[in-house]
């Protein structure tokens, strides 16, 4: 790690300076750049201390969001079509699940088991170009980015709105953000127009290595001598870049952002949330010793200490990776390794976190929504494998507010359009601000100060889930 001193110190309230503060590394040990992490910090306008959306109001509500990259065939998953050809239904047989009438594929046990926790909803489908970051967008933010206005993540807006609580981040994203899909389009997880102070706190690191240990936040006391030359030399370039820096309007931003960002690294209970190593190993078996797994449990851990919002990537990438991304050739995968490994880290990790959630008290104000970025096409390839498909797909949701055991909406029965209650992105995301206590159609300030409401006039929550 490299010391930066600056001749020119700006202190903070308990004496330290900004200097002891900047250390390359202190942040980036957990995969965090400055830039990232900083503009994770900023504070907005509201609430009010007191408002009902406020911490400790009734509609204090927080949400793990589990995204499945790749896009799952919601026919080999949670839409079985036991009926169609057999170039349709594929090779999974239903199996009965803990709720009369709610039937998934034999290839969730554990789910089935737990199905009262959660609701399906069958009949989630949009129109947009069948492309990876097309989904990740509307599924995300609940609206197709166009015209230049990329429009906040969910759990962006959350933070925007009710801010965070104590020294934890309002949104953290683990273990990486969504990389390369094919597409060179925004993936829908920042905060779009709010700007970048809103942006989620992104772990990037892979929590199921090994040896992963989530290093002291705080900076260094001392840091090992440096040869004096590199040391002058970036001396002299800070103490340029800051001087240069501190004459225009984001120094004073900037300023207020080092305040929160030291918060966080000097407190020992942001310390300790992101530390696995407090889990015991019996915990850690239970949701598997994945990057998924381990993942799920770190949310646990979040949530359980004040963040509000936690999204999950269960993959970075849909390339030479075995994903949800069933194509059936290389790069991608095909529905036989899906089966082997895909599904059985999802069963496992997934009810081991709604076992969790329920046995600490906190599925009850923890929304928990498991979603893909589309379909899959209902007829079998050559390949083996089934490619995109926007026309339908099924989607989990529960907790907090939302009911389980629910069945909302249907396919046709070659699941290739939606059949009864189609359900638009946009609904998606209605339900899950309404869930968290927020108007759909409250307006946030967009581009130019125009306000711009959170889902398009008329698009309405799911009220069936409530």
């Amino acid at each position: 790690m490299i010391r930066l001193d600056a001749r020119k110190p700006a202190r903070f309230c308990d004496g330290l300076t900004r200097r002891d503060f900047l250390h390359a590394g202190a942040i980036t040990t957990l995969g965090l750049t400055l830039g990232d992490y900083l503009a994770a910090q900023g504070r907005p306008p509201h609430p009010q201390p007191h408002s009902r959306e406020g911490r400790g109001g009734p509609n204090d509500v927080n949400c793990i969001m589990l995204f499945l990259v790749g896009g799952p065939s919601h026919i080999d998953t949670w839409d079985p079509k036991p009926l169609a050809p057999v170039e349709v239904r594929g090779p999974f047989q239903p199996t009965a699940t803990n709720v009369t009438g709610m039937q998934i594929a034999e290839t969730f046990p554990r789910m089935a088991r737990h199905a009262d926790k959660y609701s399906l909803i069958r009949s989630v489908y949009h129109t947009a170009t069948a492309v990876h970051d097309t989904g990740h967008q509307m599924m995300q933010t609940g609206r197709l980015f166009a015209g230049g206005i990329e429009h906040p993540h969910v759990g962006c807006v959350l933070g925007y709105v009710k801010g965070q609580r104590g020294e934890m981040p309002a949104h953290v994203l683990v273990p990486r953000p969504i990389g390369r899909t094919g597409g060179n389009l925004p993936h829908g997880h920042t905060a779009g127009y709010l700007g970048r102070q809103h942006d989620p706190f992104i772990l990037n690191a892979d929590p199921a290595v090994p040896n992963f240990q989530v290093p002291d936040l705080l900076p260094p006391a001392y840091i090992s001598p440096i040869r004096a030359d590199r040391r002058q030399r970036m001396r002299n370039a800070v103490d340029a870049a800051m001087q240069s820096f501190e004459n225009n309007q984001q120094s004073r931003q900037l300023d207020s952002s080092f305040q929160l960002a030291y918060r966080l690294m000097s407190s020992p209970r942001a310390r300790e949330a992101f530390n696995l190593g407090q889990e015991s190993p019996v915990m850690r078996d239970r949701y598997g010793r994945t990057r998924f797994g381990q993942s799920c449990l770190l949310a646990r851990r979040l949530i359980e200490r004040g963040v509000r919002f936690v999204t999950v990537n269960m993959f970075e990438t849909v390339f030479d990776e075995v994903t949800w991304d069933i194509h059936g050739s290389r790069p991608f995968t095909d529905i036989a390794q899906m089966s082997r490994e895909v599904v059985p880290n999802f069963d496992r990790a997934y009810t081991a976190l709604l076992e969790d959630l329920t046995d600490r008290g906190l599925y009850s104000n923890t929304i928990v929504t498991a979603m893909g970025e589309f379909g899959r096409t209902p007829k079998v390839n050559p390949a083996g494998g089934r490619d995109h498909h926007p026309g339908v797909w099924t989607i989990l949701m529960g907790g907090g507010p939302i009911k389980g055991g629910r069945v909302i909406g249907e396919s046709d029965e070659l699941g290739y359009r939606p059949k009864s209650r189609p359900v638009t992105t946009g609904e998606v995301a209605a339900t899950l601000f309404r869930g968290l206590g927020l108007d759909p159609h409250r307006e946030l300030p967009g581009p130019q100060n125009r306000p711009i409401p959170l889902v398009d006039f008329g698009v309405r929550a799911i009220g069936e889930l409530f």
